[in-house]
Protein backbone atom coordinates (compact mmCIF):
# COMPACT_ATOMS: atom_id res chain seq x y z
CA UNK A 1 0.00 0.00 0.00
CA UNK A 2 1.31 3.45 -0.90
CA UNK A 3 2.57 5.44 2.06
CA UNK A 4 0.09 8.17 3.02
CA UNK A 5 2.93 10.65 3.59
CA UNK A 6 4.49 11.61 0.20
CA UNK A 7 8.26 11.84 -0.26
CA UNK A 8 9.54 14.73 -2.39
CA UNK A 9 13.03 15.31 -3.74
CA UNK A 10 13.62 19.07 -3.38
CA UNK A 11 17.16 19.18 -4.79
CA UNK A 12 15.99 21.29 -7.75
CA UNK A 13 15.03 24.09 -5.33
CA UNK A 14 18.40 24.30 -3.58
CA UNK A 15 19.82 26.38 -6.46
CA UNK A 16 17.20 29.06 -5.68
CA UNK A 17 15.97 28.96 -9.28
CA UNK A 18 12.23 28.63 -8.82
CA UNK A 19 11.38 29.09 -12.50
CA UNK A 20 13.05 26.00 -13.96
CA UNK A 21 10.85 23.15 -15.20
CA UNK A 22 12.14 20.78 -12.50
CA UNK A 23 11.57 23.40 -9.78
CA UNK A 24 8.01 24.05 -10.92
CA UNK A 25 7.25 20.32 -10.81
CA UNK A 26 8.71 20.10 -7.30
CA UNK A 27 6.67 23.08 -6.11
CA UNK A 28 3.52 21.51 -7.53
CA UNK A 29 4.26 18.34 -5.55
CA UNK A 30 4.73 20.41 -2.39
CA UNK A 31 1.44 22.18 -3.05
CA UNK A 32 -0.40 18.89 -3.48
CA UNK A 33 1.16 17.47 -0.30
CA UNK A 34 0.27 20.58 1.72
CA UNK A 35 -3.32 20.68 0.46
CA UNK A 36 -4.07 16.96 0.60
CA UNK A 37 -2.07 15.78 3.61
CA UNK A 38 -0.37 18.67 5.41
CA UNK A 39 2.76 16.53 5.82
CA UNK A 40 5.50 15.33 3.48
CA UNK A 41 9.02 13.97 3.70
CA UNK A 42 11.85 15.69 1.85
CA UNK A 43 14.99 14.14 0.41
CA UNK A 44 17.71 15.93 -1.55
CA UNK A 45 17.56 18.64 1.13
CA UNK A 46 21.31 19.20 1.31
CA UNK A 47 21.75 18.32 4.98
CA UNK A 48 23.98 15.28 5.27
CA UNK A 49 23.73 12.40 7.73
CA UNK A 50 26.82 13.59 9.60
CA UNK A 51 25.12 16.90 10.41
CA UNK A 52 22.08 15.04 11.72
CA UNK A 53 24.24 12.60 13.70
CA UNK A 54 26.14 15.53 15.24
CA UNK A 55 23.02 17.45 16.24
CA UNK A 56 21.47 14.27 17.68
CA UNK A 57 24.60 13.71 19.76
CA UNK A 58 24.38 17.26 21.14
CA UNK A 59 20.78 16.65 22.18
CA UNK A 60 21.48 13.26 23.72
CA UNK A 61 24.49 14.57 25.64
CA UNK A 62 22.38 17.37 27.07
CA UNK A 63 19.49 15.13 28.14
CA UNK A 64 21.91 12.57 29.61
CA UNK A 65 23.50 15.24 31.81
CA UNK A 66 22.42 15.83 35.41
CA UNK A 67 19.14 17.56 36.24
CA UNK A 68 21.23 20.18 38.04
CA UNK A 69 23.05 20.90 34.80
CA UNK A 70 19.87 21.04 32.69
CA UNK A 71 18.07 23.31 35.13
CA UNK A 72 20.73 25.96 34.56
CA UNK A 73 18.88 26.70 31.28
CA UNK A 74 15.36 26.40 32.68
CA UNK A 75 12.99 29.39 32.39
CA UNK A 76 12.23 31.46 35.46
CA UNK A 77 9.13 29.35 36.24
CA UNK A 78 11.35 26.41 37.13
CA UNK A 79 14.55 28.25 38.06
CA UNK A 80 14.07 31.53 39.89
CA UNK A 81 17.71 32.48 39.32
CA UNK A 82 17.13 32.81 35.55
CA UNK A 83 15.55 35.66 33.59
CA UNK A 84 14.52 33.69 30.50
CA UNK A 85 10.81 32.92 30.22
CA UNK A 86 10.28 31.56 26.71
CA UNK A 87 13.53 29.84 25.73
CA UNK A 88 15.39 27.10 27.54
CA UNK A 89 14.85 23.72 29.21
CA UNK A 90 11.59 22.34 30.54
CA UNK A 91 11.49 19.20 32.74
CA UNK A 92 9.58 16.03 31.88
CA UNK A 93 7.05 16.37 34.71
CA UNK A 94 5.45 19.26 32.79
CA UNK A 95 3.89 17.26 29.97
CA UNK A 96 5.44 13.81 29.83
CA UNK A 97 8.58 14.85 27.93
CA UNK A 98 11.55 17.09 28.56
CA UNK A 99 12.68 19.63 26.04
CA UNK A 100 15.14 22.33 25.11
CA UNK A 101 14.02 25.34 23.05
CA UNK A 102 16.71 27.39 21.31
CA UNK A 103 16.04 30.61 19.41
CA UNK A 104 18.22 32.25 16.79
CA UNK A 105 21.80 31.69 18.03
CA UNK A 106 22.83 34.96 16.38
CA UNK A 107 20.90 36.86 19.07
CA UNK A 108 23.31 38.34 21.61
CA UNK A 109 22.44 39.68 25.05
CA UNK A 110 22.73 43.17 23.58
CA UNK A 111 20.36 42.29 20.71
CA UNK A 112 17.74 40.93 23.13
CA UNK A 113 17.83 44.12 25.21
CA UNK A 114 17.61 46.31 22.11
CA UNK A 115 14.72 44.44 20.42
CA UNK A 116 12.61 44.27 23.60
CA UNK A 117 10.26 41.51 22.52
CA UNK A 118 9.06 38.88 24.98
CA UNK A 119 10.07 36.03 22.65
CA UNK A 120 13.55 37.29 21.78
CA UNK A 121 15.77 35.99 24.56
CA UNK A 122 19.48 35.41 24.90
CA UNK A 123 20.16 31.94 26.27
CA UNK A 124 23.51 31.35 27.97
CA UNK A 125 24.17 27.97 26.37
CA UNK A 126 27.83 28.06 27.43
CA UNK A 127 26.66 27.39 30.99
CA UNK A 128 26.00 23.77 30.09
CA UNK A 129 27.17 23.08 26.52
CA UNK A 130 30.75 23.14 25.24
CA UNK A 131 31.95 25.37 22.41
CA UNK A 132 32.08 22.54 19.84
CA UNK A 133 28.45 21.62 20.54
CA UNK A 134 27.37 25.27 20.36
CA UNK A 135 29.01 25.53 16.92
CA UNK A 136 27.08 22.41 15.81
CA UNK A 137 23.85 24.00 17.07
CA UNK A 138 24.60 27.24 15.23
CA UNK A 139 25.38 25.47 11.95
CA UNK A 140 22.25 23.28 12.13
CA UNK A 141 20.00 26.25 12.93
CA UNK A 142 21.48 28.13 9.97
CA UNK A 143 20.94 25.18 7.61
CA UNK A 144 17.33 24.64 8.72
CA UNK A 145 16.53 28.35 8.50
CA UNK A 146 17.80 28.43 4.89
CA UNK A 147 15.83 25.26 4.13
CA UNK A 148 12.67 26.83 5.58
CA UNK A 149 13.20 29.90 3.41
CA UNK A 150 13.55 27.74 0.30
CA UNK A 151 10.26 25.96 1.02
CA UNK A 152 8.51 29.25 1.76
CA UNK A 153 9.83 30.80 -1.47
CA UNK A 154 8.23 27.86 -3.26
CA UNK A 155 4.88 28.83 -1.72
CA UNK A 156 5.41 32.47 -2.74
CA UNK A 157 6.15 31.32 -6.29
CA UNK A 158 2.85 29.42 -6.35
CA UNK A 159 1.08 32.72 -5.74
CA UNK A 160 3.08 34.40 -8.54
CA UNK A 161 4.75 36.81 -6.16
CA UNK A 162 8.40 37.87 -5.93
CA UNK A 163 10.30 35.21 -3.96
CA UNK A 164 12.49 37.93 -2.41
CA UNK A 165 9.40 38.89 -0.39
CA UNK A 166 10.36 36.11 1.99
CA UNK A 167 12.80 38.60 3.53
CA UNK A 168 9.82 40.73 4.55
CA UNK A 169 8.51 37.87 6.66
CA UNK A 170 11.75 36.29 7.87
CA UNK A 171 14.84 38.09 9.09
CA UNK A 172 17.58 36.83 11.35
CA UNK A 173 17.66 38.21 14.90
CA UNK A 174 13.94 38.99 14.65
CA UNK A 175 12.77 35.51 13.66
CA UNK A 176 10.89 33.54 16.31
CA UNK A 177 12.06 30.29 14.70
CA UNK A 178 12.88 27.65 17.30
CA UNK A 179 15.16 24.64 17.28
CA UNK A 180 13.73 22.20 19.79
CA UNK A 181 14.98 18.95 21.24
CA UNK A 182 12.22 16.68 22.53
CA UNK A 183 13.24 13.79 24.74
CA UNK A 184 10.57 11.24 25.51
CA UNK A 185 11.73 9.33 28.60
CA UNK A 186 10.70 5.83 29.61
CA UNK A 187 7.15 7.06 30.14
CA UNK A 188 5.37 5.09 32.86
CA UNK A 189 1.99 6.22 31.61
CA UNK A 190 0.56 8.04 28.56
CA UNK A 191 0.02 11.82 28.69
CA UNK A 192 -3.32 11.37 26.97
CA UNK A 193 -5.72 8.66 25.80
CA UNK A 194 -7.22 9.60 22.44
CA UNK A 195 -10.97 10.15 22.74
CA UNK A 196 -11.28 9.26 19.08
CA UNK A 197 -9.65 5.83 18.89
CA UNK A 198 -8.40 5.07 22.41
CA UNK A 199 -4.71 5.21 21.43
CA UNK A 200 -2.24 5.83 24.26
CA UNK A 201 -0.22 8.95 23.48
CA UNK A 202 3.20 10.19 24.47
CA UNK A 203 2.43 13.63 23.01
CA UNK A 204 -1.03 15.11 22.78
CA UNK A 205 -2.93 15.69 19.52
CA UNK A 206 -2.09 19.18 18.26
CA UNK A 207 -1.24 21.44 15.33
CA UNK A 208 1.87 23.64 15.06
CA UNK A 209 1.96 27.44 15.20
CA UNK A 210 4.44 28.49 12.54
CA UNK A 211 4.79 28.37 8.76
CA UNK A 212 6.60 25.05 8.44
CA UNK A 213 7.96 22.54 10.93
CA UNK A 214 11.01 20.61 9.71
CA UNK A 215 11.54 17.50 11.82
CA UNK A 216 14.10 14.80 12.35
CA UNK A 217 12.71 11.77 14.18
CA UNK A 218 14.88 8.86 15.24
CA UNK A 219 14.31 5.29 14.07
CA UNK A 220 11.93 4.56 16.96
CA UNK A 221 9.31 6.69 15.19
CA UNK A 222 5.90 7.16 16.79
CA UNK A 223 4.70 10.25 14.90
CA UNK A 224 1.20 9.95 13.43
CA UNK A 225 -0.74 12.25 11.10
CA UNK A 226 -4.51 12.49 10.83
CA UNK A 227 -6.30 12.29 7.49
CA UNK A 228 -8.59 15.34 7.56
CA UNK A 229 -11.33 13.59 5.57
CA UNK A 230 -11.44 10.08 7.03
CA UNK A 231 -10.04 11.06 10.49
CA UNK A 232 -7.86 7.94 10.27
CA UNK A 233 -4.33 8.11 11.71
CA UNK A 234 -1.25 7.28 9.63
CA UNK A 235 2.25 6.60 10.97
CA UNK A 236 5.15 8.55 9.50
CA UNK A 237 7.85 5.97 8.73
CA UNK A 238 11.47 6.60 9.65
CA UNK A 239 13.57 7.39 6.59
CA UNK A 240 17.26 7.93 7.35
CA UNK A 241 17.61 10.15 4.27
CA UNK A 242 14.54 12.30 4.87
CA UNK A 243 13.32 15.17 7.00
CA UNK A 244 9.62 15.52 7.76
CA UNK A 245 7.83 18.78 6.92
CA UNK A 246 4.39 19.90 8.02
CA UNK A 247 2.31 23.04 7.67
CA UNK A 248 1.41 25.24 10.62
CA UNK A 249 -1.19 27.80 11.68
CA UNK A 250 0.73 30.78 10.28
CA UNK A 251 0.81 29.28 6.79
CA UNK A 252 -2.87 28.38 7.10
CA UNK A 253 -3.57 32.05 7.88
CA UNK A 254 -1.44 33.45 5.04
CA UNK A 255 -3.00 31.08 2.47
CA UNK A 256 -6.54 31.77 3.75
CA UNK A 257 -6.98 28.16 4.77
CA UNK A 258 -5.67 26.53 1.60
CA UNK A 259 -2.67 24.98 3.38
CA UNK A 260 -4.29 23.78 6.60
CA UNK A 261 -2.39 23.01 9.78
CA UNK A 262 -2.84 19.29 10.34
CA UNK A 263 -3.47 17.28 13.52
CA UNK A 264 -0.60 15.07 14.58
CA UNK A 265 0.40 13.14 17.69
CA UNK A 266 3.06 10.79 19.07
CA UNK A 267 2.22 7.29 20.25
CA UNK A 268 3.15 6.26 23.78
CA UNK A 269 6.47 4.49 23.68
CA UNK A 270 7.91 2.90 26.82
CA UNK A 271 11.45 3.27 25.50
CA UNK A 272 13.40 6.53 25.35
CA UNK A 273 13.28 8.43 22.06
CA UNK A 274 14.25 11.87 20.76
CA UNK A 275 12.95 14.12 18.01
CA UNK A 276 14.37 17.42 16.76
CA UNK A 277 11.78 19.76 15.25
CA UNK A 278 12.68 23.14 13.77
CA UNK A 279 9.74 25.53 13.93
CA UNK A 280 10.19 27.96 11.04
CA UNK A 281 8.46 31.10 12.29
CA UNK A 282 8.39 34.69 10.97
CA UNK A 283 9.93 37.79 12.52
CA UNK A 284 8.10 38.92 15.64
CA UNK A 285 7.12 42.21 13.97
CA UNK A 286 5.96 40.66 10.67
CA UNK A 287 2.45 41.90 9.93
CA UNK A 288 0.43 38.80 9.09
CA UNK A 289 -1.90 39.79 6.29
CA UNK A 290 -3.78 37.88 3.57
CA UNK A 291 -2.44 40.36 1.03
CA UNK A 292 1.10 39.01 1.53
CA UNK A 293 0.24 36.20 -0.89
CA UNK A 294 -3.02 37.44 -2.41
CA UNK A 295 -3.43 40.07 -5.14
CA UNK A 296 -6.97 40.93 -4.08
CA UNK A 297 -7.51 44.43 -2.71
CA UNK A 298 -10.17 42.94 -0.43
CA UNK A 299 -7.44 41.15 1.49
CA UNK A 300 -5.74 44.28 2.81
CA UNK A 301 -6.25 45.53 6.34
CA UNK A 302 -6.35 42.28 8.37
CA UNK A 303 -3.01 42.80 10.08
CA UNK A 304 -1.81 40.97 13.17
CA UNK A 305 1.79 41.00 14.35
CA UNK A 306 3.20 37.49 14.33
CA UNK A 307 4.22 37.58 18.00
CA UNK A 308 0.58 38.24 18.95
CA UNK A 309 -0.55 35.45 16.65
CA UNK A 310 1.97 33.13 18.30
CA UNK A 311 0.89 34.19 21.77
CA UNK A 312 -2.66 33.01 21.08
CA UNK A 313 -1.46 29.75 19.57
CA UNK A 314 0.86 28.81 22.46
CA UNK A 315 -1.88 28.95 25.07
CA UNK A 316 -2.94 25.40 24.20
CA UNK A 317 0.47 23.94 25.16
CA UNK A 318 1.01 23.09 28.83
CA UNK A 319 4.80 23.62 28.65
CA UNK A 320 4.28 27.25 27.61
CA UNK A 321 1.96 28.18 30.46
CA UNK A 322 4.66 30.17 32.24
Amino acid sequence: MRNYIPTINISSLLKNNFSSISSKKTIQKIEAACVDVGFFQIIGHGINKKNIANISKVGNNFFNSSIKNKMKLAPKKWNQLNKNVYRGYFPNDVNGKEGLDIGDPKVTKKDALKLKNQYIEYLELNKVINKKSINILNDYFNQLFILGEILFKGVIKLYKKDVSNSKLAFSRLKTLSTLRFNCYPNQQKPVEISKQDGAALGCETHVDSGVFTILYQDKKGGLQVQNRKTKKWHSVPHNKNALIVNTGMALQFLTKGKFKATNHRVLWNKTKRMSIPFFFEPSYDFKMNYSFLSKSLKDKGNNIFFYKFLNKSLKKFVEYQR
